[in-house]
């Protein structure tokens, strides 16, 4: 692995200190789902759910790569369980892998009743971001120097 490489993972394996014990991760993200974000039969609409994914991921990659990013794919998201109004969700960020433009970054999001202690993994998936320069384009992760 090289010095950028290691470097750029780096950034992505701080542990996560807020409320249940994260082994590897970033909490990037913690919000409560509100009635604005339901689907017609009550419970948060999945597309709120990913767009929230979508923003940890970006504050993941503008972190690692120290400008703009675009997001390229999402890859294996599964919904294992409801969101309900009220409860509170947390996004973790985990740096999969660097390549020379790319980043690969997992989301966890996790879901807590508003009246409970016990938090439940609700999805997660991966995230493929690439860093751009000033004109939109492609440009290394982290340049070297």
């Amino acid at each position: 692995m090289t010095d950028t490489r290691e470097t750029a993972l780096s950034l992505g394996r701080k542990r996560g200190s807020h409320g249940r014990q994260q082994d590897d991760g970033v909490l990037v993200i913690r919000t409560i789902a509100m009635p604005a974000d339901t689907n017609p039969s009550g419970d948060i609409f999945g597309g709120w759910l990913m767009s929230q994914m979508d923003l940890a991921a970006g504050n993941m990659a503008a972190r690692v790569s120290q400008g703009r990013g675009a997001t390229v794919s999402v890859e294996a998201m599964q919904f294992l369980r409801p969101v309900k109004v009220g409860d509170e969700v947390t996004l973790y960020a985990t740096l999969r892998d660097v390549g020379r433009t790319s980043m690969r970054i997992h989301i966890d999001v996790w879901a807590r009743p508003r009246h409970s202690t016990e938090a439940q993994r609700v999805t997660d998936a991966d995230f493929v971001f690439v860093a751009l320069d000033e004109n939109g384009r492609p440009r290394p992760v982290l340049a070297k120097g």
